[in-house]
C-alpha cells in the first residue's frame, strides 16, 4: 500500500485568487479534508468547483478528531489540512495534528502560500530582517503586560494577533509598556476590500482607532 501523506494546505485570507496552483491540485487529489469550520471551507471548495469530504478539526474538538485523523492517515487516505484562512498551524490547532503525524511516521508535506502574519510584515514598512512572532497574547492585562515586557527585552519587530473588541485594551497596554511615542502599525482585512494599515506612534494609533468603528482581526506590528 502507498504511504500516506498529510498536506498542509494554506489557504487565501480574504482574496480567493490568493491559492496557489499547487494547493488546487492537492485539494483535488486528497481524500478528505480537515479544516477549521466546514462552512468555510465549503464556499472555498465550491468556487474551486471541487467536492470532498470534510472533517471539523479546531480547539474544542482536536482530542477526539486527532486520533480519527491519524486512524484515516494509517489506513492509506490522503489528507488535507486546512484552516478558516491562512497557513494551518500558526496560532492554529493544526500544530498538534502535525506533531502527532509525524510521532507516527507519518509523511508531512507543508505547501507555502498566504499567511497575515508574513503580508502584514513586508507591507508595514518596519523592519523585517528580524522579528518575534507572538501569536495571540493572554488575555488577562497583568499577563499580557508581562509577555510583552519580555518580548521587548528581545530588541526586534514585535508581532502579534488582536481581535477587534480587544484592541483598545491591548494598545493601552502597550502604551505602558513601550511608551507613547513608540512606532506601531496596524494591519487590518488584508487582501480583502477595505484592506488597511493604519501607522504611527502608539498615541496616535489610539487615538485614531478611538475616534471610529472598529471591524476585523488584527495584525499589530511595534518598531523597537
Amino acid at each position: 500500500m502507498e504511504k500516506s501523506i498529510l498536506f498542509v494546505v494554506p489557504t487565501p485570507i480574504g482574496n480567493l485568487e490568493d491559492i496557489t496552483l499547487r494547493a488546487i491540485n492537492v485539494l483535488q487529489k486528497v481524500d478528505t479534508v480537515v479544516c477549521e469550520d466546514t462552512r468555510q471551507t465549503i464556499k472555498l471548495l465550491s468556487h474551486l468547483k471541487i467536492s470532498k469530504p470534510l472533517v471539523s478539526f479546531y480547539t474544542q474538538n482536536q482530542l477526539k478528531r486527532i486520533p480519527q485523523i491519524i486512524s484515516m492517515l494509517e489506513q492509506g487516505k490522503n489528507i488535507a489540512l486546512v484552516s478558516d484562512c491562512g497557513t494551518p498551524a500558526i496560532s492554529d490547532p493544526g500544530y498538534y495534528l502535525i506533531k502527532e503525524a509525524l510521532d507516527k511516521n507519518i509523511t508531512v508535506v507543508p505547501l507555502p502560500g498566504a499567511c497575515a502574519l508574513i503580508t502584514a510584515v513586508v507591507g508595514s514598512g518596519l523592519t523585517t530582517d528580524s522579528f518575534i512572532f507572538l501569536g495571540f497574547l493572554r488575555k488577562k492585562t497583568g499577563k499580557m503586560k508581562k509577555e510583552l515586557e519580555q518580548a521587548k527585552l528581545i530588541e526586534k519587530t514585535i508581532i502579534f494577533y488582536e481581535s477587534p473588541h480587544r484592541i483598545l485594551k491591548t494598545l493601552e497596554v502597550c502604551k505602558e509598556v513601550f511608551g507613547e511615542e513608540t512606532n506601531i502599525v496596524l494591519a487590518r482585512e488584508l487582501t480583502k476590500k477595505f484592506e488597511e494599515f493604519i501607522r504611527g506612534s502608539i498615541s496616535e494609533v489610539l487615538n485614531n482607532l478611538q475616534n471610529r468603528e472598529i471591524l476585523g482581526e488584527f495584525i499589530v506590528l511595534i518598531q523597537q
